[in-house]
This record gives structure tokens, C-alpha cells and sequence, in this order.
């Protein structure tokens, strides 16, 4: 569907514009709305009753007034989730929930919430959020740069930047060694890649062309490793390159749907993700991605992706557009760009042979512990 993205400045402006497409079931979204909502699947055994939305046989209105409640309320570092999961329960486990928010107009209809929901978080009206997240977070703030007057907006709270020496390098001098883009929690995804249409490897489904958007050298990945860095909302949302050598390749905006993983609570119930998730569906979101040619390790890239509520990734200027026309160079742990309030995590994948594991010195962290009997963090923090 062709259609030149209209100005919505205001939660009535977008209500206002679904009711018409639903009245005059502009391009089907009646149909595909009506048919998601008739195909609503129940609960999963044990979901939280503060998640649960009921869509069964929803109307517009009530669509709409879903979103107008979404707009007003202000997530907080332990209810990030709540309308996200809201809202999934519309194509839970349910294909036609699925054809509604990842073709156009549904597609578009997230896209217009998205960014209003972002233009909100950029206002200076946000600054009271950013406020309470600071005092939420306590002497980890002591990590940060904190500009006079403090953060203007929350997402410039959410993008802020580290102070000096916080988060030192490892090996800058040791090529061979890879460091963390951000502040994650690390999972190995699949230790051997398949470049083409998604197959079974380890339960795993990785399609490397599309995750590098049919990039000529997404083939040097046949075989590889993936490494996933997922970042949590409390966490610094700044990403950086893993390794030293020359951009070769990079668009920091590669165009992708805003929601619709069909089985968004198994995704933050486990905790975190690991083996046993199809990240299969991280292909289809909003992403960016950046090719880093090494001088001995071959060739590196980084995949930092948009999740549920964030409609785009934001890179430095000099990495945004690169060909090999015009390589860049960029140093172990250079920033290359940031998340603004959002889901995100970053993919790393290697080429075959040349990241055979994770290592991590004795005594360094390798994860936290939760206390026996309560409700996991990670399942309530995760940022999408």
C-alpha cells in the first residue's frame, strides 16, 4: 500500500484517523480488525491479571480507547511491559491478529502510535518521568552525565550518556578481543548460521540475508555464530562497536513492522533469550546494521533492532549510510549510535570458526541471582 505518511500531532488526530479507516474499511482494515478480534486466543495458565486485556469481539471505539489510555499512562522501571503486553493479546498465538498489525494499514496504524508516543517522550513534558526514573535508580545515576538544570525530556534520559571511564575497554591493544556493545544480557543465539530461508538449528531460525537486509556479504556468515545483547530499560542505551577494523557496510534504517511477536509472553517469561527462542522474528522488525571488515578475524556485524514501541535505531552520522565506496574506520568500543524508549537488543554474528564461545575471566560477573519466590525482574524490566 502506497501512501504518503500524514502529520498526527495528537491523540485525537489519531484516533480520528483510525475511525475513518475502520468506517470506510480504507485498504481492509475493517475486515482484518474485525477478523483479529474474532479470533482471539485465551490466556496463557498463570498470566498476571495487571497484562491481561480482553479483545474478544472488540469494536473500534474500543480500539480507540485503548490507545488513548496507552498515551496517557507512564511506564515505569517495573511496568515497562504492561500495555505492550496489552496490546499483544490481539494476535497472540493468532494469525489473523498478526495479518492486522504487520500489513498495511495495521502496519501504519502502529507506526502513527509509535512516533506519537515518541514525539510525548521528547516533549518537556516527559521531564517529570525522567525525574522519577532517576530517583528510581539511586547512585547509578552517579554513572551518568547529568546536564544543569537536568535531562530535558525522558528520552534524552533514556539516551544518556556515560560519564568518563565508566565503562572501560577491554583489549585495546588485542584485536582478538570482542567486547560487549552495550549493557546486556548475553545469549548465544545459533553457532551455525544458515544465510538463506530459515531452517532448524539447534531450534533455532536465523535468516542472515534479511536480518542484513540481502547485503552481497551476508554470505561471509554461512556457518557463523550469532551472539544476542539484550537491553534492559534501567540499563545504559547507548550501543558500540565490539570490535576494531573498517565499516564497510551500514543503513542504520531498515524498514520493519513495530509489533507482532505472536507469542510476546513466552518471550519475557523465560526471563531472558536464549536457545529454544525463534529469533526468526527479529527479521522483520525495525533495525539497523553495520559491517565491520577486521584486519585477521574476518568480517563482524552488529544488528541493533527496534522492538515493540521504537520506530527507529539512531546511528552516529558517520555510520548511518556506508558502501564500500566509502569505508569507515571505527575502534573497539567507539559509540555507534542509541535506543530512545523502546525494545532493543543488539545481534552480533561472526563469521564460521572465528568466535568459537563467550569467555569471561575468573571473577568477573557472569549474571545476578533473583531471591527465591520472587516474581523475576527480568520478566516485568524487559525494554520492548
Amino acid at each position: 500500500m502506497n501512501q504518503e505518511k500524514l502529520e498526527i500531532n495528537t491523540i485525537e488526530d489519531f484516533e480520528k484517523l483510525i475511525t475513518e479507516w475502520y468506517e470506510k474499511n480504507y485498504h481492509g482494515f475493517a475486515d482484518k480488525y474485525d477478523a483479529a478480534v474474532k479470533n482471539v486466543k485465551p490466556y496463557p495458565i498463570g498470566t498476571d491479571d495487571s497484562v491481561k486485556h480482553d479483545w474478544t469481539d472488540a469494536t473500534i471505539d474500543d480500539l480507540c480507547d485503548f490507545f488513548n489510555e496507552w498515551y496517557i499512562w507512564n511506564p515505569d522501571l517495573s511496568t515497562g511491559l504492561e500495555y505492550i503486553q496489552r496490546f499483544s493479546w490481539l494476535y497472540y498465538e493468532n494469525d489473523e491478529g498478526l495479518e492486522f498489525v504487520t500489513s498495511d494499514p495495521g502496519n501504519l496504524m502502529t507506526y502513527y502510535y509509535v512516533v506519537l508516543n515518541g514525539q510525548k517522550m521528547d516533549s518537556a513534558a516527559s521531564k517529570e518521568l525522567a525525574d522519577k526514573w532517576m530517583k528510581e535508580l539511586g547512585s547509578e545515576m552517579d554513572d551518568y552525565i547529568i546536564p544543569e538544570g537536568g535531562y530535558k525530556s525522558f528520552n534524552e534520559f533514556f539516551s544518556r550518556e556515560l560519564k568518563e571511564g565508566k565503562r572501560p575497554i577491554s583489549g585495546l591493544k588485542d584485536n582478538s578481543v570482542v567486547v560487549s556493545p552495550a549493557d546486556a544480557i548475553v545469549n548465544m543465539i545459533d553457532d551455525n548460521l544458515s544465510i538463506k530461508t530459515p531452517i532448524n538449528v539447534k531450534t533455532q531460525k536465523l535468516n542472515v540475508v534479511q536480518l542484513l537486509n540481502n547485503s552481497k556479504l551476508a554470505q561471509n556468515f554461512e556457518g557463523g555464530t550469532a551472539v544476542s545483547c539484550i537491553l534492559m530499560p534501567d540499563v545504559y542505551h547507548r550501543y558500540h562497536a565490539p570490535v576494531s577494523g573498517m565499516v564497510v557496510e551500514s543503513d542504520e534504517d531498515v524498514a520493519g513492522n513495530y509489533f507482532g511477536i505472536d507469542d510476546f509472553p513466552k518471550l519475557i517469561n523465560g526471563g531472558n533469550i536464549g536457545y529454544g527462542y525463534d529469533y526468526s522474528v527479529f527479521e522483520h522488525f525495525r533495525r539497523g546494521y553495520l559491517i565491520i571488515k577486521t584486519e585477521k578475524y574476518g568480517y563482524v556485524a552488529m544488528i541493533p533492532v527496534g522492538l515493540n514501541t521504537i520506530a527507529s535505531v539512531i546511528f552516529e552520522e558517520k555510520f548511518k549510510k556506508v558502501t564500500s565506496e566509502n569505508p569507515v574506520c571505527i575502534y573497539k568500543g567507539e559509540e555507534v549510535g542509541y535506543f530512545q524508549y523502546g525494545g532493543s537488543l543488539n545481534i552480533l554474528l561472526f563469521e564460521k570458526g572465528c568466535f568459537p564461545a563467550v569467555r569471561i575471566p575468573q571473577g568477573q560477573i557472569i549474571g545476578t541471582l533473583n531471591e527465591k519466590g520472587l516474581v523475576d525482574k527480568a520478566k516485568r524490566q524487559f525494554s520492548f
